[in-house]
C-alpha cells in the first residue's frame, strides 16, 4: 500500500479505515507515517480488548459505524476487504462519497474462468467467509467508478503466488498463476483468478 501512496507523491495526515479488525494495517501504516493520526472503526464488539495492545501507539479505535460520526473526513481512508461483505456497497459508497481526500480499496477477485466452473470456490467464500458480492477487476473500476469515484491506479497484489503458509497444491496453482498473469495480462487473472486489487481513488467533485 505505501508503494502505492509513494508512487503518487501522497502523505497523508489524517488516515483512518471502516472495518479495521485488530488494527494491525494502522500500526503498520504508523511506522511509515508517524506524524499522521490514525483511526479505526468497527463494529465488531469482541474487537475492543484486542485494541488494547495499541494503546500505546496513539491510535484511535472506535466501536460503531463510521458513517454516525459527524466531521469526520480524513485524509486517506482505508476500505480493505469490506465491499464484498456488504448488503448494498452501491448505498456503503454513496455514503462515502465526499468523506475522505483520498481512498484505498482492497478487494479479493473471486470471479475467474475456473471458478465460475467450478462453482464450489465461489460458494465456499461465500459460506465460510462471508462474500455477497463476487468481482473480476473491470467489475472493481465500473463500481467505484458508478459510485463517484475517480481511480488514480489500481494493482495486483500477488496474492495469487505470495501468500504465505500455502499447501503445495496451492504453491503449484499459484505458479500457474504466475505465468498465466504474465503471458496475458488482465486475461490471464480472469482465467485462473486467485488475485487481489488494490484501487487508490478519490471522490469526483461533481457527479
Amino acid at each position: 500500500m505505501t508503494a502505492l501512496l509513494d508512487a503518487h507523491g501522497l502523505s497523508p495526515a489524517s488516515v483512518a479505515e471502516i472495518g479495521c479488525g485488530a488494527g494491525g494495517v494502522l500500526a503498520d501504516l504508523q511506522t511509515r507515517y508517524p506524524q499522521a493520526e490514525f483511526t479505526g472503526y468497527d463494529i465488531a464488539r469482541g474487537l475492543p480488548r484486542l485494541w488494547e495492545k495499541h494503546q500505546e501507539t496513539g491510535i484511535r479505535f472506535v466501536l460503531g459505524d463510521y458513517f454516525e460520526q459527524t466531521d469526520v473526513s480524513p485524509d486517506l481512508m482505508l476500505v480493505l476487504d469490506v465491499i464484498e461483505h456488504l448488503g448494498n456497497p452501491f448505498d456503503f459508497l454513496d455514503r462515502l462519497h465526499g468523506r475522505c481526500r483520498y481512498a484505498v480499496f482492497h478487494f479479493p477477485l473471486d470471479l475467474s474462468v475456473v471458478s465460475v466452473l467450478r462453482e464450489e470456490p465461489l460458494l465456499h467464500v461465500r459460506r465460510k467467509v462471508g462474500h455477497l458480492h463476487f468481482y473480476t477487476r473491470g467489475l472493481v473500476l465500473a463500481l467505484l467508478e458508478d459510485c463517484g469515484f475517480e481511480v488514480i491506479e489500481s494493482r495486483y497484489t500477488g496474492a495469487a503466488y505470495s501468500a504465505p503458509n500455502r499447501t503445495a497444491s496451492a504453491r503449484l496453482a499459484g505458479q500457474f498463476r504466475r505465468v498465466s498473469r504474465a503471458l496475458f495480462g488482465d486475461t490471464g487473472v480472469r482465467l485462473l483468478g486467485g488475485e487481489t486489487l488494490m484501487v487508490l481513488a478519490r471522490p469526483r467533485t461533481s457527479l
